[in-house]
């Protein structure tokens, strides 16, 4: 009867849901930009690793955001959102897991740590970041969302990387406060198209302590406003080391390109090469 009770309790706690998908551009569309009526999402990168994921509120039926996860190095590689305004919403202690990262017949409903066999081995726990040093940094930030509902559902580890502490409170916050602003003030009512990724480290030694977790080298960021004819407005871009000074790396969108597409194994573009 205990054990009924605590997974009822669970059901009513857990009511996110993050949808493992074969094409990410088909089931949540929404989240990426669409310049001149084109939907354009950022490069996907191939191979069993990478997976593509649709996160919403099961109670409401409604997907709140994309991400592409890579299950080799428990990390996503970027968030994908649209910016509609900003409420203040409250936060979650822990996140949770997709289960069907290690367990392709598991439900979709996100859930705890304790829901699957422990180390779970295509996703990040709770437990890899203690002791480490590293900051569980939402590349879908709390800060970003304006329902209560699309703010639980940011806190789940697909869209969560380790970050230095230094840069989480310091200059990625700052970049953070200052986008939301930006967009508020020169986009909306207009639609705001927002990127978080990140790269991961090629040095074996940047994991977390227990050695699962990737600690990435780099963070970055990118924007784009259209209008309602779907015209690009402005764009922009954020790309910094993973570190206690990153410096102030502020950058056109089609320059971020270039960066990534230096770090990253594979070209990539962000908005395809039509947001600036």
């Amino acid at each position: 009867m205990k054990m009924l009770v605590g997974q009822a309790v669970l059901m009513v706690l857990v009511s996110s849901v993050a949808v493992v998908v074969k094409d990410f551009t088909k089931t949540c569309p929404q989240f990426f930009a669409t310049p001149n009526g084109k939907t354009t999402p950022p490069t996907v990168f191939i191979g069993s690793q990478y997976k593509e994921i649709c996160h919403k509120q099961a109670s409401q039926n409604v997907y709140e955001f994309a991400s592409h996860y890579d299950s080799k190095n428990r990390i996503p590689v970027y968030s994908a959102y649209v910016f509609v305004g900003r409420q203040p919403c409250k936060r979650k202690n822990d996140l949770y897991i997709e289960p069907q990262l290690d367990d392709q017949n598991k439900g979709p409903d996100m859930a705890s740590e304790s829901s699957v066999s422990k180390p779970a081995t295509h996703q990040a726990l709770n437990g890899d970041y203690k002791g480490s040093g590293y900051h569980k940094r939402h590349l879908y930030p709390v800060f970003h969302t304006n329902t209560q509902s699309c703010a639980d559902s940011t806190f789940t580890l697909t869209n969560a990387a380790p970050q230095h502490p230094s840069f989480n409170m310091g200059e990625w916050k700052s970049m953070e406060n200052g986008l939301e602003k930006l967009l508020d003030k020169d986009c909306l009512p207009n639609k705001a198209f927002v990127v978080t990724g990140v790269v991961p480290s090629l040095n074996p030694a940047q994991f977390t302590t227990n050695g699962r977790v990737n600690v990435p080298s780099h963070f970055w960021n990118a924007y784009c406003c259209l209008n309602n004819n779907d015209k690009p407005l402005f764009s922009g871009g954020y790309l910094s080391s993973n570190d206690k000074d990153p410096g102030k790396p502020f950058t056109s969108a089609s320059a971020l390109d270039q960066d990534l597409t230096n770090l990253y194994p594979a070209p990539f573009q962000v908005f395809g090469g039509q947001c600036g």
